[in-house]
């Protein structure tokens, strides 16, 4: 060790004298008030960075010295973060639904508190806290009047009861609008109350039956939920790919076009027809005549269920028709027959339906050979199916394939029908009629087309008497037929087609 350092005391490091330490202090000059002076002289010395937000003048800054005002802006800040939230999630919540919730009654600042624009102060509006919305007048108390003296007033008093009357409007319907008789301070009285009451009650009902009936009967050009239920079922089956639309309409049915599925029991056509009959009898009212003398379904008619009148006519037309394909009478083939709803082959190709034949446009040669096969048609039908057609005519007589096919024969009858004989006696007219104003030289006049397909020949003279003779004819085979107890026509009991589809809420 150096001996020239240990002789001046002075330590010495590897790298360089230590500089001396300064000299200790002694508790009585640190409590000095001359040494705590100089020591804040030292400081003020060295140049301080202020504040660069200190020196920026306020604009409106609060006073913060008050603790009760600090909390009042923290907790306001509070708020709004509380609120935001609650925005973000009443979004979330919502996304793009047409029905929203709002957490309106939830936020902690109102958006009139928040609001710094004087728009927002007008548009809004607390409907909460309505300033300009009238009072409801306050219940009686219990004992009956309120006020003491001679300001009494009971329940019964006028002005009291016509202002409660008022109020309770209120609890109408959602569709009556009753205004803002609380604000204009309307008085109705016992009666007028009363009898608005009733008159709304009863709109209420009507409206009900109205709908329930919307609902239950067919439309003209649409169905009623249950129907479409039915061919919803068909398509689910298989029995139809797809329904394409509607195709004719009229007073007892509409007819949509389909595409054909597949059936266990037999083929389906590619296109088919489902004829749907009118659950409504508004524009067919008088189709019971057709039923209830029918001896077929007389057993079965039901005048006070008119869905089951329009099942057992959806029936009536598939047995006819299966009749008349026995016979081998161009008419549609029945495939399926589920409630009131009939499915038959398409008479048309491709989506495109045959035209009637008031609507076609034939060669003179080719509508004489048109009356020729509707005149086989019609003794055909009389005699080998015992049926008329009790509505043919040129609206129901399709011409296809070079030849006519026979549509609609939900109101046939048999011949032994207390009115047979004038169903087939007006077929008659309306045939010789058309064929007439269309040039056919050869057509019969009405009393020669009916005495050549019933067979009757029946003397031809003044229209009366011959319908007088038709009547007496109809009377004497009704007597003869609930004498014999049986039909003078032997027709068979069974006439075959297609499965019916029953379900199990019929």
């Amino acid at each position: 060790m150096d001996q020239a350092a240990l002789a001046t005391g002075t330590p010495k490091g590897p790298w360089g004298s230590v500089a001396p330490a300064p000299p200790a202090c002694c508790l009585t000059e640190v409590m000095s008030e001359q040494l705590a002076r100089q020591l804040d002289e030292e400081n003020n010395v060295l140049p301080s960075l202020s504040d660069p937000a200190a020196d920026l003048p306020s604009e409106d800054a609060p006073d913060t010295d008050s603790d009760l005002m600090l909390a009042q802006m923290l907790q306001l800040q509070f708020d709004r973060e509380f609120d935001d939230q609650l925005r973000r999630e009443e979004r979330k919540f919502n996304g793009d639904s047409k029905v929203s919730i709002s957490f309106e009654n939830y936020r902690m600042v109102h958006p009139y508190e928040d609001s710094d624009s004087s728009e927002d102060e007008v548009d809004w509006q607390d409907t909460r806290h309505d300033p300009y919305k009238a009072e409801k007048p306050q219940a009686t108390p219990r004992k009956g009047f309120t006020g003491k003296g001679k300001n009494i007033t009971t329940k019964h008093d006028e002005e009291t009861c016509g202002r409660k009357n008022t109020a309770r409007m209120d609890n109408f319907a959602p569709e009556v609008l009753v205004g803002d008789g609380l604000g204009m301070d309307l008085k109705l009285s016992n009666q007028v109350f009363n009898s608005l009451k009733q008159h709304c009650y009863s709109e209420q009902r009507r409206s009900a039956r109205l709908h329930e009936k919307k609902e239950h009967s067919t439309a003209e050009q649409a169905v009623d939920p249950r129907t479409r239920l039915l061919m919803y079922k068909m398509v689910n089956a298989g029995v139809l790919e797809n329904i394409n639309g509607c195709i004719s309409t009229g007073k007892e049915s509409v007819v949509f076009h389909a595409d054909g599925g597949s059936l266990e029991e037999q083929p389906v056509p590619d296109e088919v027809v489902l004829k749907v009959f009118k659950t409504t009898l508004n524009e067919f009212k008088n189709r019971d005549r057709y039923i209830k003398d029918d001896y077929r379904f007389k057993d079965r008619f039901s005048k006070l269920n008119p869905r089951k009148i329009i099942r057992l006519w959806a029936e009536k037309e598939m047995h006819n028709l299966s009749r008349m394909k026995r016979a081998e009478i161009p008419c549609p083939e029945v495939v399926l027959l589920k409630k009131h709803i009939l499915v038959m082959s398409f008479i048309g190709k491709d989506h495109v339906p045959a035209p009637k034949l008031k609507d076609a446009m034939l060669s003179p040669d080719d509508m004489k050979a048109a009356y020729h096969q509707v005149l086989h048609l019609m003794q055909q039908m009389y005699r080998e199916c015992h049926l008329v057609h009790a509505d043919l005519s040129e609206y129901n007589i399709l011409w296809h394939q070079g030849k006519v096919w026979l549509i609609d024969v939900s109101q046939s009858v048999e011949p032994t029908h207390p009115h047979g004989l004038e169903f087939l006696f007006r077929d008659c007219r309306n045939v010789s009629t058309f064929f007439q104003k269309k040039g056919v030289s050869e057509a019969f006049g009405v009393h020669e087309l009916f005495n050549a397909v019933s067979g009757l020949n029946i003397p031809i003279g003044a229209e009366d008497e011959f319908m007088a003779q038709i009547v007496a004819l109809e009377k004497r085979n009704e007597d003869h037929v609930q004498k014999r107890g049986r039909k003078t026509f032997p027709v068979s009991l069974e006439d075959g087609g297609p499965p019916l589809k029953v379900d199990a809420d019929d």
